[in-house]
């Protein structure tokens, strides 16, 4: 099979080190947002800017659907685009400061109304969010036009992963460095600030190091509308779609409770910021481990097996009580970091067969169109998330700053171990019955290989 190459002749086949470690700073800042967004957003809606618990969910649901259709159509776009410099890696240079600039808006509060917060957190969720899709789209369908073969995949989505999540422990700190910085809204406004220099900072590295096929293999030649039906079409895509947003929604719930279970029924909110510290440490050094594992066994078989891992911890999670010791909470969270290594790395690495599947079958390269979908997939489990706790949370009868009633304490609980457990264990049921193998895919590389040899 003919090697796509690179920048000074590196091959698509083996991207060095180096070039993967900088290209996963894309990510990076990406998980940043989001995760800053799922861990502490919420809380800060609630706690600090004073919105009532489900207006500050329907803020994120809303502004996720209204960016419902960027996702994709930025793919779209991406596919059928040419710059000079080519047609995915100019995005990153054209969203980076409007993707900084959104970001450290959200975290001032200057309104102290419900409507008005609602309007402003509303508008400013919706321009971050749109930023967001201009630099994540392009930056993920380049992965399978970087690496083509299933194992280099898997390989350049571990090393972006491992930058992802060492992205969510930066984002951990916001709240502490919040706290550091005075507190209160003033607090916020500084930490957030200073953060959004840093999500712009590594893009031009990332558009220096990555690299496009370039060529018309597998020119788009269909409508948007017609992709949008051949993509809900693919059987594959579907399960593979449903399996990601079952799993997506349990790291997000899990993410955004976390700072009330110990604020609230723990009663000890320095520990979230050292157990979170825990599980993500765990999570960066699992992560080789998983990726040698998935040069032996199929990526669905991988995902089955620590997604089910990660439910058991959670499970005990759910049974810990404010008088255990602090240590057997840490060491819990510590584990559970060996199942969520999968549940977010496993459905992107998948993702490119199921993308050469579809050229198989269509004779198109759309990269760009099953990233977006993807990565809209990505946002709407997170916006699931905020939606389902808000509600759960205001009819608990959550009190901002107090107390909790038993009610509330219960909810808090459910929301951080036994609700994302149930929507892990959908996610395993779907991998498990998953079609795409590694010898399947190797076939249809095969059959791709012979199609363009015929055309030559």
């Amino acid at each position: 099979m003919t090697q796509g190459i690179g920048p000074a002749g590196t091959s698509a086949e083996r991207i060095p080190v180096w070039r993967k470690m900088v290209f996963g700073l894309g990510d990076h800042t990406v998980n940043v947002a989001l995760s800053a967004l799922a861990l502490v957003f919420l809380f800060f809606l609630t706690e600090v800017a004073g919105m009532r618990p489900a207006l500050a969910g329907l803020v994120i649901w809303i502004a996720r659907a209204v960016d419902a259709v960027s996702d994709p159509l930025m793919g779209r776009i991406s596919d059928v685009t040419r710059f000079r410099l080519g047609r995915r890696r100019p995005y990153f240079l054209i969203g980076a400061l409007p993707f900084g600039m959104f970001f450290a808006l959200l975290w001032t509060a200057p309104f102290e109304g419900q409507m008005e917060m609602f309007a402003y957190y509303g508008a400013i969720y919706i321009g971050l969010s749109l930023s967001t899709t201009i630099l994540s789209v392009p930056y993920m369908a380049l992965i399978p036009e970087m690496a083509t073969s299933y194992d280099e995949r898997t390989s350049l989505n571990t090393f972006r992963g491992a930058a992802a999540v060492i992205g969510t422990l930066v984002a951990a700190g916001m709240q502490p460095a919040a706290e550091a910085l005075g507190g209160g809204a003033a607090g916020f406004a500084t930490a957030g600030a200073a953060l959004a220099v840093w999500l712009v900072l590594p893009w031009p590295a990332v558009f220096a190091v990555s690299f496009e096929r370039g060529g018309d293999r597998g020119a788009v030649r269909e409508s948007f509308a017609d992709g949008i039906r051949s993509l809900a079409r693919h059987a594959t895509y579907r399960k593979l779609s449903a399996l990601y947003i079952n799993a997506r929604i349990a790291v997000d719930l899990v993410g955004l409770g976390m700072l009330y279970f110990f604020t609230y029924w723990i009663r000890r909110q320095e520990d979230f910021a050292i157990t979170l510290l825990s599980l993500m440490t765990v999570v960066v050094l699992s992560l080789p481990v998983w990726l040698w594992v998935a040069r032996h066994i199929d990526k669905h078989r991988i995902f089955a097996m620590g997604g089910a891992w990660w439910v058991v911890m959670l499970l005990g999670i759910g049974l810990v009580t404010p008088e255990w010791p602090r240590w057997v909470l840490f060491a819990m969270a510590a584990a559970s970091g060996v199942g969520y290594a999968v549940a977010d790395l496993m459905p992107w690495a998948m993702l490119g067969e199921v993308i050469d599947e579809d050229e198989l079958l269509t004779g198109q390269r759309r990269e760009g169109m099953y990233n977006g979908f993807f990565t809209f997939l990505r946002k709407l489990g997170g916006a699931s998330a905020f939606l389902l706790a808000g509600l759960a949370l205001e009819l608990a009868g959550y009190v901002r700053n107090q107390a909790q009633p038993e009610a509330a304490l219960l909810t808090i609980r459910a929301i951080t171990s036994l609700v994302p457990a149930f929507f892990l264990a959908i996610a395993i049921v779907i991998a498990l019955r998953y079609p795409l193998t590694r010898a399947r895919h190797q076939e249809i590389q095969r059959e791709l290989a012979s199609r363009a040899s015929s055309q030559d």
